[in-house]
């Protein structure tokens, strides 16, 4: 006898439908959302094994690393990117930051009763494009559906698995005394563009977020036979937040040099605009790494290579101090401290 059940199921109304609790109760709507909307474009042969985790293929190239990271950004759509590939880069970026390829992806989203689905489609098709990109697949997911009112449209919490090779180590607990800092770009992007995009201000150079994925950068610096030390992605609380990090967990000082620091003309003038400083703006496709002085050299030639590294510079130096301060020579040749930040500067930008 032929099973027609879901002759039933309407396929669902992408263009003008909404998300309803039914969606998040793990029915028959759950598994329709599932099957039309997220297979659909996250597609692949671990994620269609169906089961409550997947079974990924043995490793014996080195250690297992993990990561997880909560995307909670408004607005959802920005110049550049939007939650779904921002989701995606993040976790990549914080495995790859230890040194780690990055292998697989899991995936948790948070909908709000009522919010679009074409909406939802958009932010899927954009996460599914960027895994693909990167060449790190979701694997495993899960779905949950609050009351309208309860939440904002969406939240995705995504979780990274990738492996170290053998002998690989990186650690902000090994910055010494005469190392080098370098970054991969431009400074304060994300943090700006999402700015300037919830606050409606218009600028003649739009401000895009950086958002990206770097393992491809990392691998070429670490290619690059240069002894790097630390490697870290600055995004919440910006360069100065992470460089504070970095400075407890080694237990030394760091200088830096203002008129080295490249941050853009319109990111300059939207931080003065609004007041703030964008050592502390977020980055979602830059990265912090520390190296030997002798490897300066080659370890930004490897940089600038890549296109995602095409603007790095030295920044400063590490140097001995008990206290663990980040400073700055100014561009005027005075000295400021580069403090922690205080509170949180730009909410809801990752």
């Amino acid at each position: 006898m032929t099973d027609t059940r879901k002759s039933y199921i309407r396929p669902l109304d992408i263009k003008h439908g909404q998300v309803d609790m039914a969606h998040g109760a793990g029915g028959r709507a759950m598994a329709q959302l599932i099957d039309e909307l997220f297979a659909r474009h996250l597609g692949n042969d671990y994620l269609a094994q169906g089961d409550d985790g997947t079974v990924l293929p043995a490793t014996g190239e080195g250690r297992l690393v993990m990561a997880t990271d909560a995307h909670v950004v408004s607005p959802l759509f920005f110049p550049g990117g939007d939650i779904g590939c921002l989701s995606v880069h993040g976790t990549i970026n914080d495995v790859a930051v230890m040194g780690a390829r990055p292998l697989y992806l899991a995936a948790s989203f948070i909908l709000e009763e009522g919010f679009p689905l074409a909406d939802l489609a958009r932010i899927v098709q954009s996460m599914a494009a960027a895994a693909r990109e990167a060449g790190v697949p979701v694997v495993t997911g899960d779905t949950k559906v609050v009351e309208r009112g309860k939440g904002d449209g969406v939240f995705i919490t995504t979780t990274g698995v990738g492996v170290l090779p053998p002998g690989r180590s990186l650690s902000g607990r090994q910055a010494q005394p005469g190392d080098a800092i370098l970054v991969s770009g431009s400074l304060g992007d994300h943090g700006m563009a999402i700015m300037a995009e919830r606050e409606s201000l218009g600028f003649d150079s739009p401000i895009v977020s950086d958002t990206a994925a770097l393992h491809g950068l990392i691998e070429a610096m670490l290619a690059s036979g240069a002894a790097i030390r630390v490697l870290r992605d600055p995004t919440r609380g910006g360069l100065a937040t992470t460089l504070n990090e970095i400075a407890k967990q080694s237990g030394v000082g760091m200088m830096l040099q203002e008129k080295a620091l490249p941050v853009k003309a319109a990111v300059n003038a939207a931080c003065e605009l609004l007041g703030l400083d964008p050592l502390y703006v977020a980055n979602e496709g830059k990265l912090v790494a520390i190296c030997a002085e002798q490897d300066v050299d080659r370890l930004l030639a490897a940089m600038r290579a890549h296109p995602l590294g095409a603007a790095a510079a030295r920044i400063g130096t590490v140097h001995e101090d008990p206290h663990h301060f980040v400073q700055m020579t100014t561009a005027f040749g005075g000295r400021r401290i580069v403090d922690w930040l205080s509170g949180e500067q730009l909410p809801r930008i990752c």
